[in-house]
């Protein structure tokens, strides 16, 4: 009678241990697929918002997962290609059954692949889309996080009127987002009395900029602006040097907030102003006052420090936080849509008001971003030190540039 009574009792554990094993574990996982690039002209900064992506799937997982179901990521390079990208896009949805998406690197790549996500209604945070043409083409299912490229550099043109400086040369990569953010910087500098002396593309894949560092020289602008990607931004400001290009001031949109542009540059990198949505110094300098990093960017200090554990070496710029804080929103979508549905978590994304890692997120009915805000900086003393907006800076310019054979 005691032994049945023991087996009774086994039974029963073992049946109550079942029931308490939690249901992420029992329920298929939530699907998110997307592209990042993994190879090709985009491959630096793609790596860094796929790393942010991983992070964030990690992070909800060990958290118990949403809807109680584990994250799994499904991802493809899409080698920097757009035409690559909506070709897998597609195939996300169609062959790989996935739930949920969450966008590529890049404006041309979401551009294309925006397509695909509006074909079959489902819901896509873009968090390095800055073109502002992918929100104004009557599209209902993507949503942007980044500034945008049209007004990137204008905290550089107004600390150069400031200075009273008088010309700027803008030159730029022939892209989407970088030819849009040239053209925004030429109305921006016109409307803060700035002349434009001076303003050319050049085409993707370039290397050699002696021709058109000639022709800037020959304009001898006050300020030179780059709307650039990484590649690009070091070359530039390696054969500035080489071809005596020396503006009072110099600043490049892409690629500068890398500290491989530094180690690439040594001090040939100092003086250049960047500007970027995010920085890891933001957390860096949480204990001078200076920014609410717990209210403006909730869990960053702890984002920073897991990336660093997790990536350990790896490089550590905005494209990063901007794919953690793109997965927390669509995470937090699905929470409050209490759903999978596309059009509910549509109609939550368009109502979302919060602050993330990255910062703060909100789109305006057309799914553009309108709630964030860039920041200026200058690498000083192999730092980014932030000179703008002046409520968030954390150190005065170095004005003006000096010659480049009168540096120390």
């Amino acid at each position: 009678m005691k032994t049945m009574c023991r087996l009774c009792f086994a039974v029963i554990a073992i049946t109550l241990w079942w029931s308490s094993v939690p249901v992420v574990e029992a329920q298929a996982p939530i699907r998110i697929g997307a592209t990042l690039a993994q190879t090709g002209v985009y491959a630096t900064l793609g790596q860094n918002q796929f790393r942010g992506y991983q992070l964030c799937v990690k992070h909800v997982n060990e958290k118990g997962g949403v809807l109680g179901r584990r994250l799994e990521l499904v991802s493809y390079d899409d080698r920097s290609e757009p035409a690559t990208g909506a070709r897998i896009y597609e195939k996300l949805v169609t062959h790989d059954k996935i739930d949920v998406i969450l966008g590529p690197y890049s404006s041309p790549i979401t551009e294309a692949v925006a397509d695909v996500s509006e074909k079959h209604r489902m819901p896509m945070v873009a968090p390095t889309a800055a073109a502002r043409s992918i929100y104004t083409k009557g599209r209902k299912f993507v949503f942007g996080m980044l500034p945008p490229a049209e007004g990137r550099l204008e905290g550089l043109l107004d600390l150069a009127a400031r200075n009273g400086l008088k010309t700027v040369a803008v030159i730029n990569v022939d892209d989407l987002a970088r030819r849009a953010g040239a053209q925004g910087t030429i109305d921006l500098a016109k409307n803060k009395g700035l002349q434009v002396v001076f303003a050319a593309a050049y085409p993707l894949k370039s290397i050699d900029f002696s021709a058109i560092l000639t022709t800037v020289r020959a304009a001898n602008p006050d300020v030179l602006v780059g709307s650039t990607r990484f590649d690009d931004a070091v070359a530039i400001t390696r054969q500035m040097k080489t071809s005596n290009v020396n503006p009072r001031m110099y600043g490049l949109t892409v690629g500068v907030d890398s500290i491989k542009f530094y180690e690439a540059l040594g001090r040939d990198a100092e003086f250049v102003y960047g500007v970027t949505p995010w920085l890891p110094e933001l957390v860096d300098v949480r204990a001078g006052g200076l920014i609410p990093i717990a209210r403006e960017y909730p869990g960053a200090r702890e984002f920073v420090e897991s990336y660093r554990r997790e990536f350990p070496g790896a490089d550590l710029t905005y494209h990063a936080a901007a794919g953690y804080g793109g997965c927390e929103i669509l995470v937090n979508a699905i929470r409050r849509a209490g759903s999978l549905d596309s059009g509910k978590l549509r109609d939550v994304i368009l109502k979302l008001d919060r602050n993330t890692v990255f910062g703060r997120f909100g789109v305006d009915r057309t799914g553009a971003p309108i709630a964030h805000k860039d920041l200026m900086f200058q690498w000083q003393d192999g730092k980014k030190v932030i000179v703008w907006p002046e409520e968030l800076a954390t150190g005065k310019p170095r004005f003006p540039t000096p010659p480049w054979n009168q540096r120390p």
